[in-house]
């Protein structure tokens, strides 16, 4: 066990809340997956599953509430991403629940959770966990997505991203960082402020994964149906993936599910919605993480 390095961009008080973090490494097919743990081992635990081109800090304005009301809070840098390895032949979330059912395993063999486990995935970590619990349905007891693609409902026209790594100047690059963090992640001009950026353009520079397909599938609609975990879901009112569909999606889950909770849509906020508006986010993740 180590201390967790905090990106020096946190501002103090994000960073004080967020002191004490631990960063454990655990090993699948000879690759490694970094994870930062705050809170009390013998508490419940709940697994925040980060989006693509992210890593843990998708999660920095959650963590803190959620080790203060009890939780044991394990946020791993997702295979290919952040400080994890990219396993040899991974290309997309479909290689991820092995090497996220190995480390759990790892990490409570070495004493670092006790349980129950619940998951909480964001986008593209919430393609991970409903992939990960349908192959390992012992591994957690509840799963909560939150603006999880993979449902074959997405918008049909085109998120308009641009691609940076191409240009020539920092000044350049974050042009399009501010671009493309509005036309998918938030909603708010206002809440692209100077920690969503800096984190934005830390996290798309360690993305090894690139060329990821599934999300414009129906993967996790098709996986559903094998969950044992109970399912919830959050989404912002705005998503750029479900633009004018959040009922058809509400309703797709709920007759997906064997074990449907609940649905919650978070009114004024975008894809990115555990950020941008993260003092509804915490109180409704709360809620569902609590409910019988």
């Amino acid at each position: 066990m180590s201390a967790a390095a905090l990106p020096d961009f946190l501002w103090p008080p994000l960073a004080h809340a967020l002191a004490g973090a631990e960063r454990h490494e655990t090993s699948c097919q000879a690759a490694r997956t970094v994870w930062h743990a705050w809170g009390q081992r013998a508490s419940p635990t709940v697994i925040l599953l980060h989006g693509g081109s992210g890593s843990w800090t998708h999660w920095v304005r959650n963590i803190a509430p959620l080790r203060d009301a009890g939780w044991r809070v394990l946020v791993p840098d997702l295979p290919g991403f952040g400080d994890s390895d990219l396993p040899a032949g991974c290309t997309d979330v479909d290689a991820l629940p092995e090497h996220l059912h190995a480390g759990l395993q790892q990490l409570q063999r070495n004493g670092l959770w006790t349980g129950p486990v619940s998951v909480v995935g964001f986008s593209f970590g919430g393609m991970a966990g409903a992939l990960w619990l349908a192959e390992h349905p012992q591994d957690a007891q509840r799963l909560v997505l939150v603006g999880a693609p993979g449902m074959g409902l997405t918008v049909t026209e085109r998120i308009a991203l641009k691609g940076w790594r191409h240009l020539p100047t920092p000044e350049a690059q974050e042009l399009v960082h501010r671009h493309n963090l509005m036309a998918l992640m938030l909603q708010k001009p206002e809440s692209l402020d100077p920690l969503a950026l800096s984190l934005h353009a830390a996290n798309v520079a360690r993305d090894r994964m690139p060329r990821r397909r599934l999300s414009s599938s129906d993967i996790v609609a098709r996986t559903l149906p094998r969950l044992r975990a109970q399912l919830s879901a959050i989404y912002g009112e705005h998503d750029a993936l479900y633009k004018g569909r959040l009922p058809e999606l509400q309703q797709a889950m709920q007759d997906a599910s064997p074990s449907w909770g609940q649905w919650r849509t978070v009114p004024d906020a975008g894809h990115w919605v555990q950020y941008e508006a993260a003092k509804h986010f915490n109180a409704t993740l709360s809620q569902l993480l609590s409910a019988a």
